[in-house]
């Protein structure tokens, strides 16, 4: 099978270095015949190629089988016009990355005691985010100088099917979602969100609570060991899930990838911070588990058992790691570097 592997900009170059270490030892141990295609994005192929997404990207990527996305610094990128394209916005709407998914769970010595193992499913192809509501243009505009606005988009399509995916995964969990919305001021769009209670029709042993979004903010950090699987738009579970991450130990902890029903990208939940950038101080822990979630994915839609396999020993070797307060990088308190905590999950693999 072949990833292809894009680093992006700031620190991901690194974190991704780190996690083909683990890769790539998963890949001898369980002989899962993977091969790496790397590619330029972002910052480095804005400066090589006029653009932070060069032409042919996306071939490429409808040709791997799974995707490896480093973290992108879209803040230092020009503007659309100039070649500042957002490759990870791109990808979900283009490829159909439509389900975000992201888990969040405490370990030993992280956090703030409070026990938690959730994942939060984000629907990412539309909602409040400007480049990829519109067929034409942007959703943000400007009718007069002095006002700016913003445009929404929700469809009963995307509210189904990621409403689908969330009680799919409920079934291997503990049969419980969470839809979070603020239907009680957005009538219109979060009520059309609510076509989640359909698809809960169709999943009798599923149990289904709605709360508003300020509501479980609140009752996250009040309480976020009740929660299992947390169902959201876009701009929502955003949010939630980084508050998640934060509460569970920190956000470069956390794994997510991007699904959809025929390709799969694993992208760190985190930004590129490039006040550390090339400094080797930089947690991998969050693309690593990013890479799992990925074989985990290939195992389910390639029926590749030893990926699924592969997948389980990376993420009990990244808790072994953690376990160890002296082999944690410098945000979660110890004196590891980025490369040096890669070859250790490498080894405890």
């Amino acid at each position: 099978m072949k990833l292809l592997v894009l680093p992006g900009d700031g620190i991901g170059p690194e974190i991704t270095a780190a996690t083909l270490t683990v890769l790539k030892a998963a890949d001898r141990l369980f002989k899962l015949n993977l091969s790496f295609e790397e590619q330029q994005v972002g910052v480095a192929a804005l400066k090589s190629h006029g653009t932070t997404m060069p032409d042919g990207l996306l071939g490429r990527a409808t040709e791997a089988d799974g995707i490896v996305l480093g973290p992108l610094d879209q803040m230092a990128y020009p503007a659309r016009e100039k070649g500042g394209i957002n490759v990870s916005a791109v990808f979900r709407v283009k490829l159909d990355l439509y389900a975000n998914i992201r888990p969040a769970r405490s370990r030993p010595g992280l956090g703030d005691g409070k026990p938690m193992d959730l994942v939060i499913v984000r629907e990412c192809t539309e909602g409040f985010y400007a480049d990829r509501n519109m067929h034409q243009g942007s959703g943000e505009f400007m009718p007069t100088p002095d006002v700016a606005m913003s445009m929404r988009k929700i469809t009963a399509h995307a509210c189904e099917r990621i409403a689908r995916r969330a009680f799919e995964l409920s079934l291997r969990r503990k049969k419980m979602v969470t839809a979070v919305h603020k239907a009680n001021v957005f009538r219109v769009t979060d009520g059309l969100f609510d076509k989640v209670r359909e698809v809960a029709a169709e999943f009798r042993g599923v149990k289904l609570e709605e709360i508003l979004v300020d509501a479980m903010a609140a009752r996250l950090v009040r309480d976020p060991g009740r929660f299992d699987v947390v169902l959201s738009t876009n701009m929502y579970a955003d949010i939630l899930s980084d508050l998640a991450s934060e509460l569970s130990g920190s956000l470069g902890l956390a794994g997510s990838v991007l699904a959809g029903d025929a390709l799969c990208c694993a992208q760190a939940q985190h930004g590129s911070a490039p006040d550390i950038a090339g400094q080797d101080k930089a947690n991998p822990t969050s693309l690593i588990l990013s890479a799992a979630m990925l074989l985990e994915w290939l195992a389910e839609k390639k029926k590749a058992k030893g990926c699924g396999k592969a997948a389980e020993a990376i993420t009990a070797a990244v808790d072994k790691v953690l376990a160890d307060p002296k082999k944690r990088t410098a945000d979660l308190g110890g004196k590891v570097g980025t490369r040096a905590f890669g070859e250790a999950v490498a080894k405890a693999l």
